[in-house]
C-alpha cells in the first residue's frame, strides 16, 4: 500500500455566477499560492493534492451568493512568506478582489494572527493566513 500525502480538506468546489471572472480571479490568488492548474479553466491543485474546483452549473438558482447566510462563511488559505502575503495585498485589486479590514492589515484577527482578508466580485471571502 502506498502512502498517501497528509491533508486535511480533500477537494472544494464553489459554484460561480460568472465563470470566466471566477477563473480569472481564484485562478491569479491560487497561482500565487502555489498552485498549479488542474483542468484549464476549471480546477486547481494545492502541492498536497487538495484541490478547487470552479464551475457554473446549469442547476444553480438565479440568487446572488451571501455569505452572510447559512453555509460557508469563507475559505482560509496559508502561505509562510510575509513578503508574498504583502504582495498579494498590493495586487489583489488589480485582479478583482476588494481588501477587507485595509485599515487592521495584517492583524484584523487579532494581535497574534497574521493574514489579509479579500473578497472577490461575487463576494467570496478568503483569508490568507500567515503560517510561522
Amino acid at each position: 500500500m502506498s502512502e498517501q500525502p497528509s491533508r486535511a480538506l480533500h477537494h472544494l468546489d464553489l459554484w460561480v455566477g460568472d465563470l470566466e471572472r471566477a477563473v480569472d480571479e481564484w485562478g491569479w490568488l491560487l497561482g500565487e499560492l502555489g498552485w498549479e492548474i488542474d483542468l484549464p479553466g476549471t480546477s486547481w491543485c494545492h502541492p498536497d493534492g487538495t484541490y478547487l474546483f470552479v464551475e457554473h452549473s446549469p442547476d444553480q438558482h438565479d440568487a446572488a451568493y451571501d455569505r452572510m447566510r447559512a453555509g460557508v462563511n469563507h475559505l482560509a488559505l496559508c502561505t509562510d512568506s510575509r513578503a508574498l502575503l504583502d504582495r498579494i495585498r498590493a495586487e489583489s485589486t488589480a485582479h478583482g478582489w476588494h481588501e477587507m479590514y485595509a485599515d487592521r492589515y495584517p492583524h484584523a484577527g487579532g494581535e497574534q494572527h497574521t493574514a489579509l482578508y479579500v473578497e472577490s466580485s461575487e463576494g467570496f471571502e478568503v483569508e490568507v493566513v500567515l503560517m510561522d
